[in-house]
């Protein structure tokens, strides 16, 4: 039976406008977010961490001694503490621990590896703290999906100990949308277009090669990473990325859970305040991230 919810959810996002002006999209992704709110009993205090802004957020019982690493989607160019922020506190539930959202520098004022170096000093801050590499998880959408990937290639390259997993939800891997469903899903993603996406990838890039590992980890040796949930929705252009990166982890002997949701669209889990399936989803990655969670 079709989901009900999603169905309108689908209408709804299919009859915003959208701008073509990044800054102009900025403030309505923030809006959006801010206006979904955060359940009563969530906290959340800014910091800085190893010199990127960053913002905790947790929930009553959550273990102080393990930590979600939070990085948000949007193309490199658009999102924020803001935009994510309902949507990092309830992962930060579902996984049992404190959550560290990372408001990493944004394309195209700061192009990459901007991001991945923000990510990774994240991960410092965290280790810094005394959390022990096992007890961290990395998580991100759309964007920071691939930059989970990337930040764990660039922790390993950096010597430092792998987290105890990744979780990536819609993740957007190949900066060259190369994948067959940008074009066979265009039609049921009301979220994700090729146009747009190659126009994010070039502000990110600013000139860079599209496949550096970096910037598109499909590309990467991905030898050694941690265990990787990957979520997708039946319905986006990026489905194509998330099997895509499949291949390359488990090629590499990296430990996958492939989930792909029927009927989903780009990052559902956004949606979760009128989506049951976007809860289901973040509860989902929540047991991922507790089963993997080790010392």
């Amino acid at each position: 039976m079709a989901d009900a919810e999603i169905i309108a959810l689908r209408a709804k996002l299919a009859s915003r406008p959208r701008s073509d002006d990044y800054r102009h999209r900025r403030r309505d992704i923030d809006a959006r977010g801010l206006a979904y709110g955060l359940q009563p009993d969530v906290k959340f205090e800014p910091v800085t961490a190893n010199g990127v802004r960053a913002e905790w957020s947790s929930t009553p019982g959550a273990a102080g001694d393990a930590a979600l690493l939070y990085l948000h989607g949007g193309g490199y160019v658009i999102g924020s503490l803001d935009s994510h922020r309902h949507l990092v506190a309830e992962a930060g539930r579902a996984a049992d621990c404190w959550a560290l959202a990372v408001d990493y520098r944004l394309a195209p004022e700061h192009p990459f590896p901007g991001a991945v170096e923000d990510a990774a000093a994240g991960y410092r801050y965290l280790l810094g703290r005394g959390v022990k590499p096992g007890r961290v998880a990395i998580a991100g959408d759309s964007a920071g999906g691939g930059l989970v990937v990337a930040a764990m290639v660039a922790i390993r390259e950096a010597g430092l100990p792998q987290p105890g997993c990744g979780w990536c939800i819609s993740p957007w891997v190949d900066m060259e949308a190369s994948g067959e469903t940008m074009t066979s899903r265009s039609a049921a993603d009301p979220m994700v277009q090729k146009a747009g996406i190659l126009d994010m990838a070039r502000l990110y890039l600013n000139g860079a090669d599209p496949r550096s590992p970096l910037a598109s980890p499909i590309y990467a040796d991905l030898a050694g990473l941690a265990p990787l949930l990957i979520q997708v929705g039946a319905a986006e252009t990026l489905l194509d990325d998330a099997f895509a990166l499949a291949k390359a982890a488990g090629a590499a002997d990296v430990y996958v859970d492939l989930q792909i949701w029927p009927e989903m669209v780009h990052v559902w889990h956004l949606f979760h305040p009128e989506l049951k399936a976007g809860l289901r989803a973040i509860e989902a990655g929540g047991v991922f991230v507790r089963e993997q969670r080790t010392g």
